[in-house]
């Protein structure tokens, strides 16, 4: 599978592990001579590693749903504009941790906004630009949050409720969408890391 220009997501609930397989596959790319960037959401410029700051402080716990959307929504696009679209005209392959699906499942299923809402959000954010492929590491919500440490952020103190909800989500939207692959995440890393190479042919 040619991989240039293409632009790859990993999904999947807090404690999932998506960040370590953004990087595991950056290293394996970068040995088989593809040109790697790595990023992740919220953050991945300036202002947005700011306002991740503001989204995930436990200060913060009075954050409306809508207005927590909206932060994430203004990092997408700074991102889109400032990262991944030149990356990607520039031909480097584009690995994020987190991207349009996280709204859909953390603040449509999760916290009840209106996924129409959120869509039209998210295209007028990103230009309309969708990932070329998005893994998701499928974890039950009990067991993710078993691998919770300390109190974790403002996210990551939600209850198993909401994160069930989010799960669910998740797989409703990869139900529709053939883009989206699902991995189970109860595997070790390594296994999870060989079958995101083996789906991609590395």
């Amino acid at each position: 599978m040619e991989l240039r220009g293409k632009f790859i997501v990993f999904e999947g609930l807090d404690f999932t592990g998506k960040s370590t397989q953004v990087t595991l596959l950056a290293e394996r790319l970068t040995q088989v001579g593809y040109s790697v960037i790595t990023t992740r959401e919220p953050g991945g410029t300036p202002l947005g590693e700011a306002v991740r700051k503001v989204i995930l402080s436990t200060k913060n716990v009075d954050l409306l749903p809508f207005s927590e959307l909206l932060l994430f929504i203004t990092c997408r696009a700074q991102l889109s504009v400032e990262v991944t679209a030149p990356a990607l005209e520039e031909g480097k392959v584009v690995l994020s941790s987190r991207y349009r699906l996280s709204s859909l499942a953390y603040q449509g299923y999760g916290r009840g906004i209106d996924l129409g809402l959120i869509r039209r959000l998210n295209e007028s954010a990103t230009g309309g630009r969708h990932p070329d492929l998005t893994f998701l590491i499928d974890l039950p919500a009990k067991i993710a949050l078993a691998r919770k440490r300390g109190k974790g952020d403002r996210i990551e103190g939600e209850d198993i409720v909401f994160y069930q909800h989010v799960r669910q989500g998740y797989l409703k939207l990869a139900q529709d969408d053939p883009l989206i692959h699902r991995i189970d995440g109860t595997q070790s890393v390594r296994q999870i890391a060989q079958a995101v190479a083996s789906y991609l042919n590395l």
